[in-house]
């Protein structure tokens, strides 16, 4: 039994973890529209390679990048920057999430490529940070994680929306163990976090000519939080009367994507944090991997690309980072070309990645020295960008 002295501890902490949701929950309502990158006077794309596996495959997707945008470079109308810092040990060594030096630059550029970063857990001797990942996206307001799934030849064409800085993740780092015996999180839903989301979902599929947008929730059990994004969704799903909206259980809807005769009645996808990022997994691997997917963080002011799989520190130990598959890191360098505007050449570079992969290719990524390395492969991908 907890005593009077936990349970004023545990009740300062959470007034305060309240008053800081709070004040987040006013900046969202404060904001102004988004970016204009056709009006930027140069565009400034950071390219942060962070730990891992990920300085190698980034560095190969900012090659294609530089060769891609070569002529606006060259005009001065982009600029490319490395951004180093984010490693795990530098984090470590600083005791934040993202070092003060490295979180101003990334906030004086406009859009971001980045490679993945470790995140230490419980139990593997490390401090208890918080992920680059969620910390970049609350530091940032990266609100919509956007990631989509294409499997031509089995009917599947899925774009998910996944909310990026509420949910389980938005504290995380922050729940108490309020004695030896008992542990408690938090999971965090605002109305704007949820208006924004749904609207940017259904703004998507408007644009893109889909019929039907998925809402996902466990209402009938997170019936406060879950139960106030669903609500939510739905009333923004009014203003779109051409749009058919249909609402799942987040359990029913990982056994839909493997069911061959539901799966292809998905198109647009708005969930919240957790479950979007377990269910994108799971629909990256029916693609083939989550090396084969991109994935967009997008926000008002910034937006940030990056593969959707960790950073593979036993690739490293073993030797074998140099064959990693850079597939994901293209995919997401492809979406960074789309977002800020170059989109007949973000359709190019997917083309080429969809050659590059095909059947019968002439390179092959495999993870070991039987495949190509991360380097040829990206020479093998800028070769088939000129033919």
């Amino acid at each position: 039994m907890l005593n009077e002295q936990q349970i004023s501890s545990a009740v300062e902490k959470f007034t305060a973890l309240l008053r800081e949701q709070s004040a987040r929950s006013d900046e969202i309502s404060a904001q102004g529209g988004f970016t204009d990158y056709a009006g930027l006077e140069k565009l400034v794309i950071g390219v942060c390679g962070g730990d891992g596996i990920g300085p190698t495959i980034t560095a190969v997707s900012a090659k294609v990048l530089e060769s891609m945008l070569a002529p606006e470079i060259a005009a001065g109308k982009v600029e490319i920057r490395n951004i180093d810092g984010l490693t795990i040990e530098n984090r470590i060594a600083c005791m934040k999430p993202i070092p003060d030096d490295v979180m101003a630059q990334l906030k004086a550029c406009h859009v971001i490529l980045k490679g993945p970063t470790t995140t230490p857990q419980a139990g593997d001797g490390r401090p208890n940070l918080e992920s680059a990942n969620v910390a970049m996206r609350k530091a940032l307001d990266l609100f919509a994680n956007v990631r989509p799934v294409k499997i031509p030849e089995e009917g599947i064409d899925w774009t998910f929306f996944r909310e990026n800085t509420e949910g389980a993740y938005a504290v995380g780092s922050k729940g108490l163990n309020a004695d030896d015996d008992l542990a408690v999180d938090f999971v965090v839903t605002t109305t704007e976090g949820t208006r924004r989301i749904a609207r940017l979902a259904y703004d998507y599929a408007r644009r893109n000519g889909k019929s039907r947008v998925s809402i996902i929730s466990k209402a009938n059990v997170i019936k406060t939080t879950d139960g106030k994004f669903l609500r939510l969704c739905r009333e923004i799903g009014e203003d779109y009367p051409e749009i058919t909206t249909d609402e799942w259980y987040i359990d029913i809807l990982t056994a839909k994507l493997v069911d061959p005769a539901r799966r292809k009645d998905f198109q647009v996808v708005v969930l919240p944090n957790l479950y979007g990022d377990i269910v994108t997994d799971e629909a990256a691997q029916l693609q083939g991997g989550v090396g084969t997917a991109g994935s967009a963080n997008i926000g008002k002011k910034y937006a940030m690309f990056e593969a959707i799989h960790g950073s593979a520190p036993r690739m490293v130990e073993e030797g074998r980072a140099q064959y990693a598959d850079p597939c994901s890191m293209l995919r997401a360098t492809a979406m960074l070309l789309d977002h800020v505007g170059f989109t007949d050449r973000a359709k190019k570079l997917d083309a080429a990645l969809d050659a590059c992969t095909a059947p019968g290719a002439r390179m092959k990524i495999t993870g070991r020295p039987d495949g190509c390395t991360c380097a040829e492969f990206a020479d093998y991908v800028i070769e088939t960008l000129g033919e």
